[in-house]
């Protein structure tokens, strides 16, 4: 009998967790035939048991990893957002409730699904992620520095000539304005920011060689305010561009088109969305706001600084429209130009 419940699943749910996880599979008619809840030691075992069938989840934290194994299994695993299968949940919110809801998403024809990463290109990613951190404890650290030192009168300038100031003020021994408890606290400060750099300047020759390696990377980095660090974040992030029909459904993939708030067929437009992958769009808006930057103090190589009868215009929030010449105009004709010469 419980060989033959199996045969009958076509479609489960599945809620994961760290060590608990949620079944819940129908079949074709769209019964519920079990409902089970297994713990991490079980959840290959049972699918190895289950005949090939449509699982799906939602992509969170460990998903990608879960999807890798049950497609190993002749699964055919289907990940989805979890701000899209939220609307499924049926009043109150558990295990058993959003497994329900996972399996009743997974089937409908709109649903929109993410792509299951590979064990190499999270690795990838796992890179920038640990450089991004990083880099906040390096910012942590030289504000700690100056907020000590400046308690006891040394003040220098922004940037990192005033850190290397700071730096050599800390290990000079003959310098008494440090009474030997505070140089003993602001030496280990200086210690470790040495060491962050050292580790912030290993991982990033690392993404460089990777970037060399990779042809859609090396094409990126043609784009006007695209560096080797951005470059290679698309490429691992995006490992299919095809499934983007143009630019501007991967902008508002990353959040940075405007957010609607229309009704009554009057258009509304406000800031944009910031859906998406926080990552890419922060580096993407640092890169534009360089592009402008530069086309201010350099207006004859950036011709298009010029071109506001082009430029596109957007509804502000009083109703009125702004101009948008910024740094996407300017990314998309240098990419257009790069790929077309490719």
């Amino acid at each position: 009998m419980r060989g033959a419940v199996h045969m009958q699943i076509t479609t489960i749910g599945l809620d994961i967790a760290k060590n608990v996880f949620q079944v819940h599979g129908i079949d074709a008619a769209e019964k519920v035939v079990v409902r089970k809840r297994l713990g991490r030691s079980q959840m290959l075992a049972f699918f190895k048991a289950l005949p090939p069938c449509l699982v799906g989840m939602e992509a969170c934290a460990t998903a990608h990893y879960w999807a890798r194994e049950l497609t190993k299994l002749g699964h055919r695993v289907r990940l989805m957002p979890a701000k899209d299968v939220k609307a499924y949940v049926k009043r109150n919110k558990n295990d058993a409730a959003d497994a329900e809801a996972i399996c009743e998403a997974v089937r409908r024809p709109t649903m929109r699904f993410v792509a299951a990463k590979s064990a190499e290109q999270q690795g990838q990613l796992m890179q920038h992620r640990t450089r991004d951190l990083l880099m906040r404890q390096r910012t942590q650290v030289i504000n700690a520095l100056r907020a000590h030192l400046a308690e006891l009168g040394i003040v220098a300038a922004q940037g990192d000539k005033g850190v290397k100031e700071l730096l050599t003020i800390v290990t000079d021994k003959k310098d008494e304005r440090l009474p030997i408890d505070a140089r003993a606290s602001v030496i280990v400060l200086a210690a470790q920011l040495e060491a962050v750099q050292t580790l912030i300047g290993s991982i990033e020759r690392r993404i460089k060689t990777q970037h060399r390696a990779n042809e859609a990377s090396k094409r990126l980095e043609t784009i006007p305010g695209i560096g080797v660090i951005g470059a290679t974040a698309i490429a691992a992030t995006v490992a299919d561009p095809t499934i983007f029909r143009s630019g501007r459904d991967f902008a508002a993939w990353i959040g940075l088109v405007p957010r609607q708030d229309s009704t009554g067929g009057k258009q509304k437009l406000g800031p944009i969305s910031k859906q998406g992958d926080r990552y890419l769009r922060r580096i993407l808006v640092v890169g534009a706001h360089s592009v402008l930057r530069r086309a201010m103090q350099n207006p004859e190589k950036y011709l298009l600084a010029h071109a506001t009868p082009g430029a596109a215009t957007l509804q502000g929030r009083g109703g009125g429209t702004r101009q948008q010449d910024g740094a996407h105009g300017l990314g998309a004709v240098g990419a257009r130009r790069h790929i077309s010469s490719a």
